[in-house]
């Protein structure tokens, strides 16, 4: 465009809360105090959270990333996602004498520990979440084989046929669409009444507070943008959450996946990225518009956040 060409008007809002959790902050921090204490190389077992951009970053420093531990070499630190492992990796990594640490996000570990209490005392498991997602495989494998049932659709929900109906609990994947979760718990419960649920909810903060943001980003917006990577299951929830709220809604990793068609007679604009995505990617968005807009920006603001999680202690001092 010209430099003497006036460019269109635009009204940019910024949902938040969007962006890094506390979970993926800590994550992303035991790589790379991991790197400043032992030495490149570090090896991570899988993405250390679900954003390209955070990878390649994290590999320019030194991390390497692996699908499986038999890919690490003997002598090296390994560490484990955000999502969180089956048990067997754990007891894998000690039976062939690997440093490992657990990025684990707390929230994920909580469900883990929620899981194995109902094993403990007798109840079987219907577990709600997505079939293939590393958090997924991570939670089924905290148990015995036949403990738990994956849930994915409300349609599951009607035909799942669980081995005991009198001791039965139910448990989330933290990172699902909350109006879609709801509609599936309300079915289990009207099948079986006496379900156990979570003695608090298993959606995490993050998720259920950048869907809430999304919301509200979508009821003064005509097109929303969600900067997330497309196997991030909260950015692609985030999309959704706009999508039937009657909004336009695009998932986009960087700036360059931007398709500037969407912005034919739009005149309003949100902004919002999941819990994996920098705002360095979302400032990356933001600067493509501005090229192209005179932009004025506005905040949609639904509620702060302050959590903060521990690193593990031997990265402390």
């Amino acid at each position: 465009m010209s430099e003497y060409m006036t460019k269109p008007a635009l009204n940019l809002m910024l949902a938040n809360p969007r962006g890094f959790c506390a979970g993926v902050d800590r994550a992303i921090q035991i790589v790379e105090r991991a790197l400043e204490k032992y030495g490149r190389p570090v090896y991570v077992r899988h993405e250390i959270v679900h954003n390209r951009f955070v990878v390649e970053s994290l590999e320019a420093k030194g991390a390497v990333f692996v699908e499986e531990l038999d890919e690490v070499p003997e002598g090296v630190p390994v560490i484990f996602s955000a999502h969180g492992v089956p048990k067997a990796v754990n007891a894998e990594a000690g039976e062939r004498g690997l440093h490992y640490l657990d990025a684990t996000c707390p929230l994920v570990s909580k469900v883990h520990r929620e899981a194995e209490r109902h094993e403990r005392d007798g109840r079987h498991i219907l577990f709600i979440g997505h079939a293939g997602h590393p958090e997924v495989i991570g939670t089924m494998g905290q148990l015995e084989p036949g403990a738990i049932t994956l849930v994915e659709t409300a349609a599951d929900a009607r035909a799942v046929n669980p081995p005991m109906t009198d001791k039965l609990a139910f448990i989330t994947q933290t990172t699902l669409s909350i109006d879609d979760t709801a509609v599936i718990v309300e079915i289990l419960r009207e099948r079986f009444p006496h379900m156990e649920r979570p003695r608090k909810e298993d959606i995490c903060y993050a998720t259920t507070n950048r869907q809430e943001a999304v919301k509200a980003l979508s009821a003064n917006c005509e097109l929303i943008l969600v900067v997330g990577a497309p196997n991030s299951s909260n950015s692609l929830r985030l999309a959704e959450v706009a999508q039937r709220q009657g909004c336009a809604a695009y998932l986009v990793q960087r700036a360059a996946d931007i398709d500037w068609s969407w912005f034919e007679n739009i005149s309003s604009v949100g902004i919002t990225a999941g819990a994996s995505a920098p705002e360095i990617l979302v400032e990356e968005v933001i600067d493509a518009v501005k090229a192209r807009f005179t932009v004025t920006i506005s905040h949609v603001t639904t509620r702060e956040e302050a959590v903060v999680f521990k690193l593990p202690r031997e990265l402390v001092n």
